[in-house]
């Protein structure tokens, strides 16, 4: 049997646009050559593209194709690794759906959903274990009340745009001086903000993908950070957070966990491989949803390949389980 042709989307139009790269160049570097033949499209918001040895070659996007040395390749298979818009909002979902090309990621519906925090954590309120923290909501075109937010809301807060990813432009504020340069930095990223309050507690990350027609809950990663809370430079700079796989859980947290996580992802209508991430609070020892994140990233050190490794399975063995159940 003849080797599928992968497009391997990469890129995207957000300051994630590196760490999209590097997760590309890890799936890459785990496909089974003998069974995917792998073509990485770049895409931002001028072109799409697939960089060969002699130059660039352009997507043609009517139907989702590209030319090489006269020849039409088109694609069996769309690898979605793009953090941010449009891969992990549902454009690149819907626009691959409409010519009928099969993807690694949740749909189009449920991507856009759960790239926005206030409207996923409504969506899962209810789920038994499941406890979400007190926000609000803000719009940059509000008029935004300092001291209403103080009032209504428990200092330390957390400050994020309610539709980014890689915690970028977010903040951590102790009274409500901090709160209108955390306001203008989150507004920066996006037009809405979530404002929430802190939890205090053991950070974790954990994975969950349907394989072999079964859906899989990976082994939980703990988040243990030098910086006051998990952003971006401690997510991505070596040294600065401690990620420990398998997390230190006892059984029965672990399947209180599964438990809950199963539920999300069926709540949420998942598909492929998502990350849910949680806090464990201190004192009662409950569950506090974090976010969904339906594109994690995949480079070589990211939490995902980490718990596949824990779990004894191979990377290339998962990605070709991801991609052998969508077709």
């Amino acid at each position: 049997m003849s080797a599928k042709n992968v497009a391997l989307l990469a890129g995207g139009y957000t300051g994630e646009y590196e760490v999209s790269i590097n997760s590309a160049k890890n799936i890459a570097a785990n496909l089974d050559p003998e069974k995917y033949k792998v073509y990485t499209i770049l895409v931002d918001r001028n072109r799409w593209l697939h960089e060969t040895a002699t130059g660039s070659v352009d997507v043609d996007k009517n139907d989702f194709s590209i030319t090489l040395d006269g020849k039409k390749i088109k694609f069996d298979f769309a690898f979605i690794t793009i953090h941010g818009t449009p891969g992990e909002d549902g454009k690149m979902q819907g626009y691959l759906d409409m010519l009928g090309v099969p993807y690694n990621t949740c749909d189009a519906t449920t991507s856009a959903i759960s790239m926005n925090k206030a409207y996923t954590k409504a969506l899962v309120q209810g789920i038994h274990g499941l406890h979400t923290a007190k926000s609000i909501k803000l719009f940059k075109n509000d008029v935004h009340d300092v001291a209403t937010i103080a009032a209504t809301l428990k200092f330390p807060l957390f400050i994020k745009p309610n539709n980014g990813g890689s915690s970028v432009g977010m903040s951590k504020v102790y009274n409500a001086a901090a709160l209108p340069a955390a306001l203008e930095k989150a507004f920066h990223e996006d037009d809405q903000i979530l404002i929430e309050e802190f939890i205090q507690g053991r950070e974790f990350s954990i994975g969950i993908a349907r394989l072999n027609g079964k859906v899989t809950v990976l082994p939980a990663t703990e988040i243990i950070s030098s910086k006051d809370f998990f952003d971006y430079e401690a997510k991505y700079t070596p040294g600065v957070t401690n990620e420990v796989t398998p997390a230190d859980l006892t059984s029965e947290q672990n399947q209180l966990v599964a438990s809950i996580v199963k539920d999300v992802y069926s709540r949420l209508n998942c598909r492929g491989m998502v990350r849910i991430d949680f806090i464990i609070q201190e004192g009662t020892g409950d569950f506090y949803f974090i976010e969904v994140n339906t594109t994690p990233g995949q480079s070589a050190n990211s939490l995902i390949p980490q718990q596949v490794r824990a779990m004894g399975m191979q990377l290339s063995d998962f990605y070709g389980l991801l991609i052998e159940g969508a077709l």
